[in-house]
């Protein structure tokens, strides 16, 4: 297919309009936990490792429910440009009822927490730690799947401003409460790592419940009717969101989980090589965040074309996220070459005494993160054009293997196996992000989804 350059432009510019929000947003709510590296690293190296491993298992449950929230945004997408405001409704509405129903039944697991990290084989100093994060943490899960649900919602309907500024002011909220609760001011007792989960709990509180004020009272959403009846199940509408969100959530959990294990991995070695593992992790995770906007903004578009059944602009609005995605990635890699030591050491304090081995450490770990920049960029935005033509079952089972046949065993040999330590176990995310990355890209392109 071979689409104008004056029309390419204009597809470029509705990614960038619809993209750049998106990206805003995740990275605001990315900044989230990054606060919280920040000042637990200049709090304590035990209360950081802590964190570090107990946001591991947190993001890994979290991403898993993430599906269902993911599955709102094509469908809405798809529905609102067919003018089918009842399908936009209920598709949202079981997206919030399955989110609860997810929160609730994986809450065992957080509670449980400490006996499973000390069968994995973490440090004993960190695991009642990292308990205690995620048995609070437990309870952030079920408002923060709600955001998820309401973030997507609004973004399908083109409505990106109001979720980047909540968030945004998400992050000052819990700055604030994390100086207040981690470090005892204000007359509050210092409480670590676990002032850091309570923080958390009420800023997603807080911001569930701005989101959800947005969505009932503004005068542009109000047809929709969102709320209304919300108690009365809607069992068609629910299997629709099913069918589509679990094989994501699947697929989400699967590339997750692999960085989980790989904090799992790296904390066999020891405490400050977690530490560095988990702050180079968030700085590479923080351009992730960037692509994933971008992503959803394919998901968006490719969703509406599919809804209008314009396949031209189907093909167009891929081929400008891919672009613009990959431009992103090869500025993202020079950045992590010439700078980042340098960031690395601005998550720590200047009187940690491990700071320049966790630096040092940190320094490698950053130039093997800026190779597989492109492959986790492709990976990323593939999936989500996949999901804009709602195709997930299959795309669910290449993550599976790139990630667990192919990156995990990897990281394992060239990490422990071979002794390379933590640089080798993050070339194993390389491999299975280049394998998943190549797959989706060619699963999109192959002519099931678009003609090219």
């Amino acid at each position: 297919m071979t689409v104008p350059v004056r029309s390419f432009r204009a597809h470029l510019r509705a990614v960038l309009a619809l993209g750049l929000p998106l990206a805003g947003s995740h990275l605001a709510q990315f900044l989230l936990a990054v606060t919280d590296t920040i000042m637990l690293g200049w709090y304590d190296v035990v209360d950081l490792a802590a964190s570090v491993i107990g946001a591991a298992v947190f993001f890994a449950m979290f991403t898993f429910g993430l599906g269902f929230a993911n599955a709102v945004m094509p469908l809405v997408a798809t529905a609102a440009a067919s003018d089918q405001d009842a399908e936009v409704r209920r598709a949202t509405r079981m997206g919030l009822w399955l989110s609860v129903a997810f929160a609730v039944a994986v809450y065992p697991i957080f509670w449980f927490s400490g006996t499973i990290l000390s069968a994995l084989g973490q440090p004993p100093e960190v695991v009642p730690l990292a308990q205690d994060y995620l048995r609070l943490m437990g309870v952030a899960l079920l408002p923060a799947l709600l955001v998820a649900v309401l973030k997507n919602y609004l973004a399908a309907l083109g409505r990106t401003q109001v979720a980047l500024w909540l968030t945004v002011a998400a992050v000052f909220l819990n700055v604030a409460l994390n100086w207040v609760l981690i470090f005892g001011n204000l007359g509050f007792p210092a409480m670590g790592v676990r002032g850091a989960a309570h923080a958390s709990v009420w800023v997603q509180v807080a911001t569930v419940v701005g989101l959800a004020l947005y969505c009932a009272r503004a005068s542009s959403l109000r047809r929709y009717t969102l709320f209304q009846r919300l108690w009365r199940p809607d069992w068609q509408a629910m299997g629709q969101v099913w069918r589509l969100g679990w094989p994501i959530g699947v697929a989400l959990v699967a590339e997750t989980a692999l960085f989980s294990a790989v904090a799992v991995l790296v904390g066999r070695l020891g405490t400050l090589e977690l530490a560095a593992h988990g702050i180079a992790i968030e700085i590479s995770a923080a351009m992730f965040m960037i692509h994933m906007g971008f992503s959803n903004a394919g998901t968006v578009l490719v969703g509406r074309a599919r809804g209008r059944g314009d396949t031209e602009a189907l093909g167009a609005s891929a081929k400008a996220t891919i672009l613009i995605s990959t431009c992103l990635a090869l500025v993202t890699m020079v950045i992590y070459v010439l700078y980042g030591g340098w960031v690395v050491g601005l998550f720590l304090s200047p009187d940690e005494p491990a700071r320049n081995q966790i630096i040092a450490l940190g320094a490698v770990l950053m130039m093997v993160a800026a190779l597989f920049q492109l492959a986790d960029g492709a990976q990323v935005v593939a999936m989500g054009l996949l999901r804009g033509v709602q195709d997930t079952k299959v795309p669910m089972w290449i993550a599976a293997f790139s990630y667990w046949g192919i990156g995990f065993p990897a990281g394992y040999v060239f990490g422990l196996v071979l002794g390379w330590g933590a640089p080798g176990i993050w070339i194993g995310l390389v491999l299975g992000l280049a394998t998943a990355g190549i797959l989706l890209m060619w699963r999109f392109w192959s002519g099931r989804a678009v003609a090219v």
